[in-house]
């Protein structure tokens, strides 16, 4: 799954996203850091806790100029219905896309094959429209939104210094590497 370097292919969606019916597609993802949150389907158990989870970090992410785009195969009018129903979900603030047509879910590879949903998926798009940043997960296996964001501000410190890498558990402002002859082997 070569998935990790490869470009945002093309797509077009209905979103909900703060009270209104938003048309998206790649070449509004493009230019900024994205966030493709995939998740099995709307009204069901541990998605509403991942989904509020990231929902309580939304503000950190427009800070960092990241746009989130959260994605099932769930219709636009389903996520509005699911919004305006539970109140975890009630706190989402970024687009959540319809993929009926599941050609977003396919353009990721997360379509679970035969059962028409998407696997529980992360992928962070740079401006350029490169992945940079993939987990997925088991169905019983919830994420955690502030590793998402330490990762996120490492690909981004990343992106900004050439040359430089993020090791383990790294910080924004902690020591980063710079790859050499001289350090393998002495780490």
């Amino acid at each position: 799954m070569g998935i990790i370097g490869s470009s945002l292919k093309p797509f077009t969606a209905q979103s909900y996203k703060a009270g209104k019916f938003v048309e998206v597609s790649d070449t509004d993802v493009k230019g900024k850091w994205a966030v493709f949150f995939f998740y099995p389907a709307d009204w069901t158990f541990v998605c509403p806790t991942e989904l509020e989870d990231l929902a309580n970090q939304y503000a950190d992410l427009q800070g960092m100029g990241v746009e989130v785009y959260s994605v099932s195969t769930d219709t636009h009018f389903s996520h509005k219905a699911w919004h305006d129903g539970s109140p975890a979900i009630g706190k989402i603030n970024f687009h959540m896309l319809g993929d009926q047509n599941h050609v977003i879910s396919n353009n990721f590879g997360v379509l679970r094959e035969g059962q028409g949903l998407a696997d529980r998926a992360t992928f962070v798009v740079d401006p350029d429209g490169v992945i940079q940043v993939m987990e997925i997960t088991c169905e019983g296996v919830g994420r955690n939104a502030v590793e998402l964001v330490r990762k996120i501000k490492a690909a981004i410190y990343v992106r900004e210094n050439p040359g430089q890498v993020c090791p383990a558990k790294w910080e924004e402002g902690s020591e980063t590497l710079a790859p050499s002859i001289d350090l393998v082997g002495k780490i």
